[in-house]
């Protein structure tokens, strides 16, 4: 009867040691009321584990085109986080803004004179009441977000961005025209197919110069047009960008359109920098 008491007791206390718990804290959360977009938008923003107000260490800075919280932000810390150990050291301790999206169609498009490509993609055109908004975005982040990271965290100019499908057709256009925004670009199963592809005809008129380049593809079975695009795009920029520039192109067999970013970010650090 007595052990019976005792393993009751055991038990009853259990739930109280469970109440004694903490948050885990992954970073932080602000809001900025953009003109541009004319809306508020939450950007997520993580820090290194040793970021000190009053420290003079400055930090390169990775922006999420789809970083929320429900989309790429946590994962993708992860890796940064990872990498950044001393024991591993692979890159600099970072800073990484996630950018929540709002109306991902419409900022991450550019305008175009009809939606009739659309059917070629068997997309119907419904999906897209709205877009062409992507020149708006793109002074968003310009003018207005990465002025705020810079004024309110100590970065230290080295700017990447990733970007995976309308993503990656942001982060295209951003590339090619508007190319000093940043110096490293993740771009993961672009839709080039948006416009009859014609960031690819923008691309044989371009000459890049000092940015490094990552292109991802998934299974060419799954997506073989965004394979296509994705390869031309990469060939073009190896034959027309300055030899100050690194363009890679990496194709993921084993990887679906859903499944790609994770290891195509993975692999962009590996071949960005190398361990010696």
């Amino acid at each position: 009867m007595r052990v019976l008491l005792f393993l009751f007791s055991l038990v009853v206390c259990i739930p109280l040691v469970a109440q004694e718990t903490l948050p885990l804290v992954l970073g932080e959360q602000r809001t900025i009321d953009s003109k541009f977009l004319n809306e508020a938008r939450t950007i997520n923003i993580y820090l290194p584990e040793d970021y000190q107000e009053n420290d003079t260490a400055h930090y390169p800075v990775l922006y999420i085109l789809d970083g929320g919280m429900e989309e790429d932000f946590i994962h993708l810390v992860g890796l940064v986080r990872f990498n950044t150990q001393p024991w591993i050291a692979r890159f600099p301790r970072s800073i990484v803004v996630g950018i929540e999206n709002t109306k991902r169609r419409r900022d991450f498009t550019f305008e175009v004179a009809s939606l009739d490509f659309l059917k070629e993609m068997d997309i119907p055109a419904t999906q897209f009441a709205e877009y062409g908004g992507s020149e708006h975005y793109i002074s968003f982040l310009e003018r207005e977000l990465r002025p705020s990271i810079d004024s309110l965290y100590r970065t230290s100019g080295e700017n990447t961005v990733v970007g995976e499908s309308l993503g990656g057709l942001l982060a295209t256009e951003i590339l090619l025209e508007h190319t000093t925004l940043f110096s490293h670009y993740i771009i993961s199963s672009p839709s080039l197919w948006w416009g009859n592809e014609s960031l690819l005809k923008t691309a044989l008129h371009s000459s890049l110069e000092s940015v490094t380049v990552y292109i991802g593809a998934c299974q060419k079975k799954e997506e073989p047009r965004m394979y296509k695009d994705a390869k031309k795009l990469a060939n073009i920029l190896q034959k027309k960008s300055a030899s100050s520039s690194r363009i890679y192109f990496d194709y993921m067999p084993e990887e679906l359109h859903s499944t790609v970013l994770h290891q195509a970010v993975n692999h962009a650090f590996k071949l960005f920098y190398p361990l010696n």
